[in-house]
């Protein structure tokens, strides 16, 4: 058992180190290893393994599993923001000759090509990649399991294909873009293809009798991009400090931003999505995004908590359990959130004023519907309901010519203009063709279709 103090309270530490305990226990783990990461250094990490007085260090590197997509959807969407693709592009554009060259790049990263989840053959998982050596191999001559774009269906092989991308755009084998773009750049010097020494053996421990069984490790050729990396506790904090807070190194924010937005299609109400390349998960009204991982002998799961500030890491060496390292993970979270929850930043002026700004803030009406529209840093507008005072609003970021783009809710992508009179005095605004005025519906002039001259009256 270890346990790593920091600026945590003991309180938590011993909260933390309790759950994971806990997990390894009931969930008749060989070894599990976790890790807390608060404002973008690791502030804890825990172990516990089957063998007394032993367990293992945040630098033993265990199978990840799926966690690998997050990498490779890094290395693709690197190469859109550089120009070589467009995730509108069918994958035959830059990669010919595959069973699913009419599925957008898109489409591969948010599992919505409607692709067959696992490769034809053998289980990809427990055999040699040698038996999959072309991009062939990967699919059957019936790929598609549903149509292009309809649904969220989860697909080994489509991740495979976006590697193969990357190695065709790039020149080189995907791996070593890995290392070379993102790895080195991070200081993730323990994640690799395969693994290194020190490293931990993956188990199957029986349904109903507490033996285990030990896991072949295979490397998996072309399915590498799906779920082949090996990394730790102490790499994968590190990567998890970079989806929360970045690197412009690596990513601009604004993608990263976009990698945890809805991509597959979702219900209004939706308690689980997929953005680009990381799984997205509500829980208790805040928002995880991160990937959960499994891989024979390998479980493991990461987690980001958006409203926290907290994201936290566990790794098993066993085929299944309950409960799960990702759930685990998610616990992690919630108890340092319950423990030691952030403190709101403090309130500061705006740095600058434009007094042409300020003249917009305050009550605007859609109809009969009020708003307030408030004054952000950096010229940035908000759009609140005068029903929700307190609500969260529709948030816009300026733009050179003198509008502003909806970034978040109905107005994501629309355009708000500020229509003014001849002396600079704002009169309406145009919100995606939406009228907003100072009044409910008036002046008369500038409402769509007009107003009734008589006006408001009583019944």
């Amino acid at each position: 058992m270890t346990d790593q103090p920091d600026d945590l309270l003991p309180a938590t530490r011993r909260a933390l180190l309790h759950r994971l305990a806990t997990v390894q226990a009931e969930g008749r783990t060989p070894s599990l290893v976790g890790a807390v990461v608060r404002d973008g250094r690791t502030v804890w990490t825990g172990a516990r393994s089957m063998i007394d007085d032993h367990a293992p260090t945040p630098d033993v590197q265990y199978r990840i599993g799926s966690i690998t997509k997050t990498f490779a959807a890094v290395l693709v969407l690197r190469l859109r923001d550089e120009g070589l693709l467009d995730l509108a592009d069918p994958l035959e554009r830059h990669l010919p000759g595959t069973a699913a060259g009419d599925a957008t790049v898109a489409q591969l990263l948010s599992h919505t090509a409607g692709l067959a989840a696992e490769t034809p053959g053998p289980w990809w998982e427990r055999t040699e990649g040698t038996l999959r050596p072309e991009l062939a191999d990967l699919l059957d001559e019936q790929p598609l399991r549903h149509p292009r774009g309809r649904r969220f269906h989860y697909s080994n092989p489509g991740y495979a294909l976006l590697g193969a991308l990357v190695e065709r755009l790039r020149g080189a084998p995907w791996g070593d873009v890995l290392a070379r773009e993102v790895l080195d750049p991070l200081g993730l010097t323990r994640t690799s293809l395969l693994p290194r020494a020190p490293h931990a053996g993956g188990f199957a421990v029986h349904p109903w009798a507490d033996v285990m069984l030990p896991e072949p490790l295979t490397d998996t050729g072309r399915m590498a991009p799906a779920g082949q990396l090996w990394s730790t506790a102490a790499d994968l904090a590190r990567w998890a400090a970079f989806l929360a807070d970045g690197d412009p190194r690596v990513l601009a924010a604004e993608t990263r931003a976009e990698m945890r937005r809805p991509a597959a299609p979702a219900e209004e109400d939706w308690s689980a999505g997929y953005g680009l390349g990381l799984q997205l998960r509500r829980r208790d009204g805040g928002l995880l995004f991160g990937h959960t991982g499994s891989m024979p002998g390998f479980r493991a799961g990461l987690w980001v908590g958006e409203r926290e500030g907290v994201a936290a890491v566990a790794l098993a060496n066993s085929t299944s359990g309950t409960p799960s390292p990702a759930a685990l993970a998610a616990d992690l979270i919630a108890i340092v959130a319950e423990h030691e929850p952030p403190m709101p930043r403090p309130w500061r002026p705006l740095a600058d004023l434009d007094e042409s700004l300020l003249a917009l803030t305050g009550p605007w009406y859609w109809g009969p519907q009020g708003f307030t529209l408030r004054l952000r840093a950096e010229r940035a507008l908000e759009l609140v309901p005068l029903a929700a005072p307190g609500g969260p609003g529709s948030r816009f970021r300026p733009g050179p010519d003198g509008t502003w783009t909806g970034l978040d809710g109905y107005y994501a992508g629309e355009t708000l203009r500020v229509v003014r009179a001849a002396d600079g005095s704002p009169v309406h605004l145009d919100l995606g063709s939406f009228v907003l005025t100072r009044e409910p519906y008036g002046p008369a002039s500038v409402v769509p279709g007009g107003v009734e001259p008589g006006g408001w009256r009583p019944a």
